[in-house]
């Protein structure tokens, strides 16, 4: 093949469709003001997103609020999840009783095996 031939084509970075019949969709423009540097920050976003109420002001990195809205509500009565222990996980699927069995066999596996040497480790 010829060198010559795919020069100055651009393969694969130009689409050879018509823009005519795209249809874009629809934007809405927001502004957010700083309170410490008094920085606006327009942004562009879909029609049908809802802008956060917060953003990075891009001259002093702090937080801009949006320009015209009200604070969002807070529910602060949120429940906290309280963590449970692995051995309190393990007290929901086996009872005490269970457990007691199954760590005498185990024992008694072990020395049973203390001088027969390290043939078996799996049990």
């Amino acid at each position: 093949m010829n060198n010559n031939t795919l020069r100055g084509s651009r393969l694969g970075s130009q689409s050879l469709e018509s823009d005519a019949a795209i249809d874009y969709s629809l934007r809405k423009s927001v502004e957010y003001v700083c309170a410490s540097c008094g920085a606006v920050t327009p942004l562009v976003f879909s029609l049908d997103a809802d802008a956060p109420f917060l953003w990075d002001c891009s001259g002093c990195s702090e937080q801009a609020t949006l320009k015209g809205a009200k604070p969002p509500i807070v529910d602060e009565t949120k429940p906290t999840k309280e963590s449970k222990t692995p051995f309190e996980m393990l007290l929901e699927r086996r009872s005490r009783d269970e457990l007691e069995e199954i760590l005498s066999e185990r024992l008694t596996y072990l020395r049973s095996r203390r001088g027969a040497g390290l043939e078996d480790l799996a049990g």
